[in-house]
């Protein structure tokens, strides 16, 4: 099953039972009280709504986990070949447990400390890169093995940021 942005959002949710969703971009997505839509306002009015239940808002916000990532990472292909190198990328994966394959969206690779991202862009000829890890060594493993087994079937693969 291939899913894309929101799709993929409520999917997951769904999934896993989870109270919220969301993606980098900014798009919040809430299982309570309005299931399935994503709304700024309304994202707003309840992260409002939460902090005002608490004495001191700072700490609520200062004790959420923090994490280390890595902006979105863009790898410019030829038309039409993201795709392919996404399902080269699927069928060349293995990585041992504890880690855990996810192509419901291109390869994600979940470790308990961390992700790795790779997908093809909906709207350009690139690849998408993501990496995140709970710490600065998580992140700097997760990114040096999803980039290794990138170049293993893309070794041309050069990187920018992008744009937003």
């Amino acid at each position: 099953m291939y899913k894309t942005g929101h799709s993929l959002i409520k999917a997951k949710m769904k999934e896993i039972n989870s109270p919220l969703g969301g993606e980098m971009s900014g798009h919040i997505f809430f299982k309570e009280r309005w299931y399935g839509f994503d709304d700024g306002t309304y994202a707003g009015a309840r992260l409002l709504e939460i902090v005002s239940r608490v004495p001191d808002a700072g700490v609520l916000l200062n004790g959420l986990p923090t994490s280390f990532s890595t902006p979105e990472l863009n790898v410019a292909c030829r038309e039409g070949e993201p795709p392919t190198v996404v399902e080269a990328l699927v069928k060349a994966a293995a990585f041992p447990a504890p880690a855990k394959v996810s192509t419901i969206d291109g390869l994600r690779v979940d470790w308990p400390d961390g992700f790795g991202l790779i997908r093809a862009s909906n709207t350009t000829p690139v690849l998408v890169l993501r990496f995140e890890g709970h710490t600065q060594q998580a992140l700097e493993r997760i990114e040096a093995d999803m980039l290794a087994l990138l170049r293993s079937v893309k070794p041309d693969a050069s990187f920018a940021a992008a744009a937003h």
